[in-house]
């Protein structure tokens, strides 16, 4: 599906490796070229010409973003480095402020490090106490088991949309659902759903929601915050600097700017914002639908190869991602990895910055293939025909 668009693909690559990061189309790259070759300047500081056009091309990708997530205002889009600040700055600029030393803030064992660390240094810094929710036997969070984990002292569900190494698709609605009813806030990390299926804000009931560009065809050094209004408006910035205030005065005194620009002290990453409004109007053209049922059916595809295969050891064949994690059975996974690199097969080895998801499925590495709109049978097939002569790593890698 659009192969043609990503020039990288012409170099005989086969890229199983998107749910680190996604390649890119050329459409993003020369947006980005574009800034940089015919209109550079800073934003919101100059009145001529190259100003106005950047002042402009940025200024509507938060439009744009609204838009694609199903927000409700401009002002609840924040631009960040990534969802690993986004996160950061939900823990640390609000959730700080208000939670108690008993106050519960639920998350799972399959949680990416970012949706994990935060919570855990709160809890050290005497704000909340991290629990977990319990997974199924698929090593899946249900909604079942999100209910029977709620206390009458949680204060905060923290969960990714899609786990990025059992890639269980979470039912964030559901959910969101029961946060409602709860009073409990609900924030997600939407960083390996948002260019794969549909996300909603406003139908799930999402006090925050963070995600990044780069795992969403764009550019890396950016990604978003939303929150809802009136949190954000309670959230302190975590940084101070040029751009986010008002006025300050030598008395000490100073007025800070509305959000989101509140938080957005200093120079951004001015074309990757850009180069991401390009990959939101690539995604929209497409369709997240069609992306997903495109991965879905290559995922079917491969787990019907893989199952074919001795010693293939599968730990989320009935997940409903494009995301596989498997291992050869007595084969380190980083050796897996070299292998296949020499057929110029790219996937990923390691915990995959899920490190508690090891006291789940009783082993710490895995093999991830994570699908996209531009992987197709016939790269399963070359994948598969190096597996099958799995018996020739160690004359490979050693």
């Amino acid at each position: 599906m659009n192969r043609d668009d990503f020039m990288i693909l012409k170099n005989n690559l086969i890229y199983f490796d998107n749910g680190a990061t996604t390649l890119k189309p050329k459409c993003v790259i020369d947006k980005m070229v574009d800034y940089y070759t015919n209109y550079t300047s800073n934003i919101h500081r100059g009145d001529y010409s190259n100003a106005i056009i950047t002042n402009k091309e940025y200024d509507q990708v938060r439009t744009l973003v609204k838009n694609f997530i199903h927000a409700e205002k401009e002002e609840e889009i924040v631009y960040t480095s990534g969802a690993t600040e986004s996160l950061n700055m939900i823990a640390f600029g609000f959730f700080k402020e208000i939670l108690g030393k008993d106050d519960e803030i639920l998350i799972s064992k399959a949680e990416h490090a970012s949706n994990v660390l935060p919570w855990l240094v709160l809890e050290k810094e005497g704000h909340g106490k991290v629990k977990y929710i319990d997974l199924d036997e698929n090593h899946e969070l249900v909604v079942e088991n999100v209910k029977k984990a709620i206390t009458s002292k949680t204060k905060v569900i923290s969960i990714a949309h899609i786990s990025n190494v059992i890639g269980d698709i979470r039912d964030i609605e559901a959910i969101g659902k029961i946060c409602a009813e709860s009073n409990i806030y609900f924030v997600v990390d939407a960083s390996q759903s948002v260019s794969h299926i549909e996300v909603n804000v406003l139908k799930s009931n999402v006090s925050f929601l963070a995600f990044s560009a780069h795992k969403m065809l764009g550019p890396t050094g950016v990604g978003i915050l939303y929150g809802k209004e009136e949190l954000l408006n309670q959230m302190k910035p975590l940084k101070y600097g040029g751009g986010m205030n008002q006025s300050f005065e030598i008395d000490g005194n100073y007025i800070l700017k509305e959000i989101p620009i509140k938080f957005e002290a200093g120079t951004p990453p001015i074309a990757e914002v850009i180069g991401l409004g390009e990959a939101i109007r690539y995604i929209e053209k497409i369709g997240v639908s069609k992306i997903h049922e495109h991965e879905y059916e290559l995922k079917k595809y491969l787990i019907s190869k893989l199952e074919k295969i001795p010693n293939i050891i599968l730990y989320n064949k009935n997940s409903k991602s494009g995301i596989i994690s498997f291992n050869i059975k007595d084969v380190f996974p980083q050796d897996t990895s070299i292998y296949l690199n020499t057929y110029n097969i790219a996937i990923r080895a390691g915990n995959h910055c899920a490190k508690i998801l090891k006291d789940e499925l009783n082993i710490k590495n895995t093999c991830r293939i994570s699908l996209h709109l531009y992987n197709t049978k016939e790269e399963i097939d070359v994948l598969i025909d190096a597996l099958e002569k799995s018996e020739d790593i160690f004359k490979v890698v050693i």
